[in-house]
């Protein structure tokens, strides 16, 4: 029994390192993700900004500064300028195309073209990875001078939902491989550790709980593995009463559940595999058990 308690602790303290292991493997690559997030956005920031200054350099400015890009939400951004310009749509849509396509994460966008005094849409088009949902209008119509601001929204994609499913993910597979680890380092319940190596004498009988027989006259009787349970707890103690509580409680407790009437069954098969000598019966003693009674 000692064996088995220290293979179910050894067990117990490998299941605690490796949850300790897989748990610090997930922040680590939670924060390793995070960095990577904010790198993301930083790139793509850039390429916003590089849109404004080509934007200009289109429209024959290249003296007025483009001014700190705007993160209006977790997916919208927006371009201003410090003067007054105009544009050519069909200019805008191809620059943001070609350098939005150096965004792994800008897949599908909208693009809004505001002007600075009412806020009102100047000019927008929208942008798919599946060219035929692409909306863009009126791209020969030069736009007049005035003050104008870019919106950029983009659809929700992976920066933040990559980062959530990775860690969720993470959490699932390590309760579901602490759940299987736990499964299989539950301990089944051995014989009792009085049990003697070889054979018990029960009268004419010979009782080996280790290969799970019962020798008579050189004829082997297979037992199961619960028979043999059941009637070593009897061998150690012949012709005492043993409570039918403790009985299920050693042979049945350790399964999870308690079944009642199986004991019943059990010691009447036993009852009839020791049939081959009549001087050893299992008997009920009223109210309190069995008592397996061996007279010489």
């Amino acid at each position: 029994m000692s064996d088995s308690q220290n293979l179910l602790s050894g067990k117990r303290k490998y299941l605690f390192a490796l949850v300790l292991l897989s748990f610090t493997s997930i922040i680590c690559v939670a924060f390793s993700m995070t960095g990577n997030d904010d790198y993301d956005v930083a790139r793509r920031e850039v390429l916003l900004r590089q849109i404004g200054h080509e934007t200009l350099l289109q429209s024959g400015d290249s003296t007025s500064r483009v001014l700190p890009v705007k993160k209006l939400t977790e997916n919208e951004y927006q371009i201003s300028f410090e003067k007054a310009f105009s544009f050519q749509p069909d200019s805008l849509v191809h620059t943001t195309q070609r350098l939005l396509s150096k965004d792994p994460l800008a897949s599908d966008y909208v693009v809004n073209v505001l002007n600075c005094t009412n806020a009102k849409v100047a000019y927008g088009y929208a942008i798919s990875k599946n060219k035929k949902d692409d909306i863009v209008a009126c791209l020969g119509r030069k736009q007049p001078l005035a003050c104008y601001m870019i919106n950029i929204k983009f659809k929700p994609t992976g920066i933040g939902t990559v980062t959530n499913k990775y860690f969720l993910g993470s959490l699932l597979g390590l309760a579901f491989v602490g759940f299987i680890f736990l499964r299989s380092v539950k301990p089944r319940k051995a014989l009792p550790d009085s049990q003697p190596v070889g054979a018990l004498p029960l009268g004419s009988l010979s009782f080996d709980a280790e290969a799970r027989k019962l020798m008579s006259n050189g004829k082997a009787i297979e037992l199961t593995r619960t028979e043999t349970r059941v009637l070593h707890i009897f061998a150690l103690a012949p012709n005492q009463v043993i409570e039918r509580s403790r009985l299920q409680k050693e042979i049945w407790e350790d399964e999870g559940v308690i079944v009642g009437r199986s004991l019943d069954m059990f010691i009447s098969k036993l009852r009839k595999k020791l049939e081959f000598d009549p001087n050893i019966k299992i008997v009920v003693v009223r109210g309190k058990g069995y008592k397996l009674e061996i007279s010489s």
